[in-house]
């Protein structure tokens, strides 16, 4: 039809051609898979399989499938066995095929997840049918990302379980001169069940978020000519979930541990000033070299100058002029006592004073920026606030979007396993299985 139709018009349309040889070629693949997916009865001694419940389960006949394949729709046809005791049915070659429980192949759910981590699900089902032909709904490819997602949170909570109990593999390797891990959280719009009793972030306003823990691992290689540290291409790898402070301590645990961590030289961690970073770098990073990020501990200040000369940014401009250079240089008993030697009516004002001196005193060690530069140190936080946006934001925090909990979970387990180049491996984990 294609090549009459050029005679008449005298016109060769090839993107007509290649989808039409796309088509019948996916339909010949469809024939040939379904040919090999007719399945024989069983022989006389395998008509009965062991049932969970302890009994037997008898081989009652062949029973078809239809299923989608890379290639298009095809027929499965297997035997079906059924336990007279409990009632439950098997298909063992579902198992084999993996494809229990799903009318998609493994190759399609495959590419389902390999959408999902990149697009909002209606999105991936247009990509699908635009880049592979595939017909699939847009609840199918939320469905299939999740689980697979969730199945890959299963096999890091199990690889948690095993490092809390010191059962890890040493990681043979070369020694890494710098390793760093950074953490940060930000919230991802979540479905209102998940935010009941919980306080937003204004006063009396309820939360419509949860926060999404995020931390990375990577290495530096050395610094520019200027002595700036510069990060190791392609060295950043990721981990995250929403879930307790505790829960996270452990997973960025194995992450680092994975990456090296026993073999880094120098061992950084680096964030802002909130308090449960540093208790977790306590507990989990005992002896690493700890680093507030300066521009967050700038931002502090920029907030304080705000609180002290309201509305007026000249004299904002200038205390700062006053007070940056302490901070940048590592004064930090300085920078104390002059945020000390401050007094306000206005007690909320007062406050602020009394909460920013104490955040400077309390993180004086991890703000002794010169020594740090001298060390040719990271002292910014720009990885983790980057993959804030590029793990979390981008996928989960687009207008519209509310997640449960565990659903937010699937997909940043999924895309942390995708950006960190480990999906193959998941997939032969699979395939081992």
């Amino acid at each position: 039809m294609i090549f009459n139709g050029r005679r008449k018009s005298g016109r060769f349309d090839l993107e007509a051609i290649e989808m039409a040889v796309r088509s019948a070629l996916h339909q010949a693949g469809a024939t040939a898979l379904s040919k090999l997916l007719q399945f024989p009865a069983p022989a006389a001694d395998q008509l009965r399989l062991p049932c969970p419940c302890g009994h037997q389960a008898h081989y009652l006949g062949l029973r078809s499938k239809p299923l989608l394949t890379a290639v298009g729709p095809v027929e499965l046809l297997r035997p079906y066995y059924l336990c007279p005791h409990c009632h439950a049915g098997q298909f063992p070659v579902d198992r084999e095929l993996d494809i229990q429980d799903t009318e998609c192949s493994p190759g399609v759910r495959r590419m389902k997840a390999g959408v999902a981590h990149e697009a909002p699900f209606d999105q991936g089902r247009r990509l699908l049918k635009e880049l592979a032909g595939l017909e699939v709904t847009t609840k199918s490819v939320e469905r299939t990302a999740e689980a697979i997602g969730a199945d890959i949170a299963a096999l890091e909570q199990q690889q948690i379980g095993r490092a809390m109990q010191l059962d890890l593999p040493i990681v043979i390797g070369e020694p890494i001169p710098v390793l760093y891990v950074e953490l940060d959280g930000t919230g991802v719009p979540v479905v209102k069940q998940e935010t009941v009793g919980r306080q937003g972030k204004i006063a009396g306003q309820p939360a419509h978020t949860r926060e999404a823990k995020l931390g990375c691992v990577f290495t530096q290689t050395n610094c520019d000519t200027e002595g700036y540290a510069l990060r190791a291409p392609g060295s950043t790898t990721y981990t995250g979930a929403i879930e307790t402070a505790e829960e996270f301590g452990k997973r960025l645990y194995l992450e680092a541990w994975n990456r090296g961590w026993s073999r880094a030289q120098q061992k950084v961690v680096l964030g802002d000033g909130a308090e449960w970073i540093w208790n977790l770098a306590d507990r989990h990073f005992p002896g690493a070299l700890q680093i507030v990020d300066l521009f967050h501990a700038r931002q502090h200040l920029w907030e304080l100058a705000r609180k002290l000369h309201p509305n007026d940014e000249p004299n904002q401009k200038r205390w700062m002029m006053v007070h940056q250079p302490l901070l940048d240089n590592g004064k930090m008993k300085q920078l104390t006592v002059a945020l000390r030697s401050y007094s306000a009516s206005n007690a909320e004002v007062a406050e602020k004073i009394r909460l920013e001196a104490e955040y400077f005193h309390t993180n004086a060690l991890r703000m002794r920026y010169p020594k740090f530069r001298r060390l040719h140190l990271f002292v910014g936080s720009g990885v983790i606030e980057a993959g804030c946006k590029t793990v979390i934001g981008k996928r989960l925090k687009q207008s519209g979007m509310f997640r449960t909990v565990r659903g937010a979970n699937a997909i940043i387990a999924l895309r942390c396993c995708q950006l960190n180049g480990r999906f193959e491996e998941y997939w032969e984990q699979r395939r081992a299985a």
